[in-house]
């Protein structure tokens, strides 16, 4: 199984998330804040050092007021 996390597709996705929180006009530690963690777990993600899982996609879409599916198109 490839290791997925510096696919193109994940890259897009990390690259969308962080142009989304830029839009809406939110800092990494207003989100979370938001997603009750640390301003370090938001950075890692927007770095592509961390995974986004399902259910933590589905809350920064709700957050980013963005369908889930702009993330993952």
């Amino acid at each position: 199984m490839t290791n997925t996390i510096y696919t193109k597709d994940h890259k897009d996705v990390v690259e969308r998330l962080k142009k989304a929180r830029q839009e809406i006009g939110l800092d990494q530690i207003e989100v979370a804040k938001l997603l009750r963690k640390t301003q370090s777990h938001v950075s890692k993600i927007e770095s592509g050092q961390r995974r986004v899982d399902v259910i933590s996609l589905k809350e920064l879409a709700r957050i980013y007021k963005k369908p889930i599916r702009y993330f993952i198109d």
